[in-house]
């Protein structure tokens, strides 16, 4: 009796979420690395799928075009911070929160330096990829915006719809300044430390309780130096219960 010691055969790349994610990588350095070398308008789709060793079918099953193929996968990154952020804890600061979440995304350049140094010569040098990395980041920017909005009326903040896409835009604006020193610093710079810099100047100005909201406000009294102490305690004490936005009315 004879004995079958044929293996049984490998799965193809991208049948496996590894492989998958290897494919999308391959994909995207013959991308950048055709772009670069041959000119973003004269590459094609069948050359990056060539150079990559698939045909276009499966080029397609990863990428919507070409100029998405550079590009990080933004829809699973989205996915990670509005579940990053659906579990944090209430308790905490949300300005804090979204600042930790974007940290994903600044980790996702950092753990490939090679394809986001590349990535990014191309993208100051053409003009429809600098545009659709604009895009994604409004994205990432709604994300924190409907998240921050939520928190800031849960905690009973009359000024929340308009807080919200402000400190949205905050840390977003810290985020992509953080990246772009990495970036321009060849990948040199101490990103994280820089990070930690950056999300701390959005915390102390965007962060509920700051200076100019209810319960942390400069109060200016004006009395007679004769007042008893009495009604200088009660005038005071009047002072810092009253709602700042009446005097606005």
């Amino acid at each position: 009796m004879s004995v079958d010691t044929q293996q049984a055969p490998r799965p193809r790349a991208g049948r496996t979420v590894a492989g998958r994610r290897r494919l999308r990588g391959a994909l995207t350095r013959a991308a950048i690395d055709l772009f670069l070398e041959r000119g973003y308008d004269t590459t094609t789709v069948d050359d990056i799928a060539a150079a990559a060793g698939v045909g276009r079918r499966t080029f397609f099953r990863y990428f919507r075009s070409k100029e998405d193929a550079i590009f990080p996968n933004h829809d699973e990154l989205l996915v990670d911070i509005e579940r990053r952020l659906a579990d944090s804890d209430d308790e905490r600061d949300p300005v804090e929160t979204v600042c930790d979440a974007v940290r994903l995304v600044l980790d996702f350049y950092l753990r490939d330096p090679e394809v986001s140094l590349k990535r990014y010569a191309l993208t100051r040098t053409v003009t429809s990829l600098r545009d659709k990395e604009v895009a994604s980041v409004d994205r990432y920017q709604r994300v924190f915006t409907r998240y921050l909005r939520a928190r800031f009326q849960a905690a009973g903040d009359p000024l929340a719809e308009m807080r919200a896409p402000i400190a949205a835009a905050a840390v977003a604006a810290a985020h992509n300044h953080v990246l772009r020193q990495w970036l321009r610093g060849d990948g040199a710079v101490d990103a994280h430390a820089l990070a930690d810099q950056a999300f701390a100047t959005v915390r102390l100005a965007h962060s509920p309780a700051t200076p100019g909201e209810p319960g942390d406000r400069t109060v200016v009294a004006v009395l007679r130096t004769s007042a008893p102490a009495p009604e200088v305690a009660e005038r005071i004490t009047k002072a810092l219960a009253r709602n700042p936005h009446d005097d606005a009315r």
